[in-house]
């Protein structure tokens, strides 16, 4: 029988060595566990070599000021807030909507919940009322904790069972004060044993659907699965590790929680009023960060200062999300002596691929497959090839990080069961195994490291009374990778103008949060399609990567920042990429 602490020490014992690594690593076994009572409160908050370390960093600079928890402080107030909880009437198998920024009370309910058996469903607080309203209904929500800005969002949302929780909250109009939890017993008692296939969170991504679909993880899935997560970034117990991502997405998960915990190291996170990253850097130098994960969005803007002028105690340096262009790791490597490791995986999955610490980095490469993923390369037929798509073995060599799979409607789940999970993602493999993006087998494509779904772009244009019909695709951007923009066709009688253009803008401004948003428009007299009458979304993007302006089918084209009246929202998606 293989435990969690065996199978993380063997991790780190074979930091470097991926050879072995890979032969001699095992999933722990699935026995009951719970992560954050087997691990982190009978480990790092209750060992000596680590229970008064900083498990927990928060920097706000615009504020600045910080705060500063041990993994025993930690261990105590996620006690309380799970005592807080239960006298709410949570339950095991409760669901729990989170809607906080990055603030302690983020990583003190998500321990809490994980104690009490609660289903975590996390957001982003940048979703607008209909999105939330979305995830109360399909995600069941049975309460709410979010932050202060975020209450007037749930007027009118949800039901009078609903229980609703605010930070610095005042009692008033059915929404409890977080700080309430300061009063509850701070010692904690499971109500009986955690199950590996119980569910612990369920996330909501963008896909082929107009809706986001369910993604579930069990309380195996994603704490011990993150042990491929914490190999990758080459983390370490005592480290001080800095991920760059925004509460809500998987990412955070992954790097702002349970790969830094796996390892014992300091989670380390940075608030600032407005991304900027010379004050970044400096606070990196500053606070003496040993380890960085970063999407290439900020790696590029990273490089538009002097990195040399920042005295730095970074030892690994990892980006993720999409391929990062050499001129910004050679930038990087001549500052800093370090070179950027890429690594892959998905929502659906821990890290599943990447160049691990010691390794040969091949520029534009994305890496191996990681110790305890089985991975093959198919054509649509199944049969194995040098390009083709990300497709995980399962059955005896199931890897622990996987997803239960996407829940519909009536709670079932679906895709990730049978002999293989098929990813979308398309990767051409060379002859010693290492994998390079390629594309997606669908449409959805990255933008700041987000997962941006045509479809459900298409799905609100089309909503617009003079849209008749719509088409997204990325635009090449040198800051974001891409851009969502739309080729629009208008009902008849509606005039391709400023005045057009403006209003479809506004409409989406409306519903969609920001990082979703187009920022181009091109109003079009015909859209290209195949003879079965499907518009063909590749000519398109053929069309934006050779920036082909004589084409028949080019319209007129409408950039966001030509409207002033849009200017306070202009930005707000590349800012949310912190």
């Amino acid at each position: 029988m293989t435990t969690f602490k065996e199978a993380r020490a063997f991790l780190l014992q074979h930091r470097t060595d991926y050879d072995a690594a890979v032969s001699g690593f095992r999933w722990p076994d699935p026995v009951p566990f719970n992560w954050a009572l087997d691990w982190f409160d009978a480990e790092l908050a209750s060992s000596p070599e680590s229970r008064d370390r900083a498990a927990l960093w928060i920097v706000d600079a615009g504020a600045d000021r910080e705060a500063k928890l041990s993994f025993a402080e930690l261990s105590r107030r996620s006690n309380q807030v799970a005592n807080f909880l239960r006298a709410q009437g949570l339950r095991r198998g409760d669901h729990l909507l989170l809607l906080l920024g990055n603030v302690v009370p983020l990583w003190e309910t998500m321990l809490a919940a994980m104690k009490l058996g609660v289903v975590v469903i996390p957001a982003t607080t940048l979703l607008t009322p209909d999105e939330l309203r979305d995830r109360l209904d399909r995600g069941r929500a049975r309460a709410v904790v979010a932050s202060q800005d975020q209450v007037a969002k749930f007027a009118g949302l949800g039901d009078d069972k609903l229980v609703r929780i605010a930070i610095g909250g005042t009692g008033k109009d059915g929404w409890l004060s977080f700080e309430e939890a300061a009063k509850a017993s701070d010692a904690f008692t499971a109500d009986g044993p955690t199950k590996p296939d119980d569910p612990m969170l369920l996330y909501f991504t963008s896909g082929t659907t107009a809706k986001p679909k369910l993604v579930r993880h069990s309380q195996r899935s994603y704490p011990v699965g993150h042990l491929t997560t914490m190999y990758w970034l080459g983390l370490q117990p005592g480290d001080v590790h800095l991920n760059i991502s925004s509460p809500g997405w998987a990412k955070h998960a992954w790097s702002c929680f349970f790969a830094p915990w796996n390892a014992g190291a300091t989670i380390f996170i940075v608030n600032q009023p407005r991304f900027e990253a010379k004050g970044l850097l400096s606070i990196i130098g500053r606070c003496g960060v040993t380890t960085l994960c970063a999407p290439p969005t900020v790696w590029r803007l990273f490089i538009q200062e002097k990195l040399s002028d920042f005295k730095v105690s970074l030892r690994e340096v990892c980006g993720a999300g999409e391929p990062l262009n050499p001129e910004v790791i050679d930038q990087v490597r001549d500052a800093w002596g370090l070179v950027i490791r890429d690594g892959y995986g998905q929502t659906e999955t821990t890290a599943l691929a990447g160049n691990s610490p010691g390794q040969k980095v091949k520029i534009g490469s994305m890496g191996r497959p990681l110790p305890g993923y089985r991975i093959r390369i198919t054509d649509p037929d199944g049969h194995e090839t040098k390009e083709g798509e990300v497709t995980l073995v399962l059955g005896a060599d199931r890897p622990a990080g996987l997803m239960q799979g996407y829940q519909g409607d009536d709670a079932k789940l679906s895709g990730a069961e049978g002999a293989t999970y098929r990813s979308g993602d398309v990767v051409f493999v060379d002859d010693e195994g290492y994998f390079t993006f390629v594309g997606r087998s669908d449409d959805v494509f990255k933008s700041s490291d987000y997962r941006i779904s045509p479809f459900e772009l298409e799905s609100v244009l089309l909503e617009h009374e003079q849209v008749a019909e719509a088409a997204v695709v990325p635009s090449p951007d040198p800051i974001r990778l891409a851009i969502p923009k739309a080729y629009v066709l208008l009902v008849a009688g509606a005039e391709r103008s400023p005045e057009t253009a403006l209003s479809i803008f506004r409409h989406m401004h409306t519903r969609l949060a920001p990082f979703k948003r187009i920022r181009k428009l091109e109003l079009v007299t015909e859209l290209p399609k195949t003879i079965s009458g499907k518009i063909r979304r590749v000519q398109l993007r053929r069309l934006e990567h050779e920036d082909n302006r004589s084409d028949a089918l080019r319209g007129l084209e409408f950039r966001e920042e030509e409207f002033p009246e849009l200017a306070k929202v202009r930005t707000a998606g590349l800012e949310a990429s912190q």
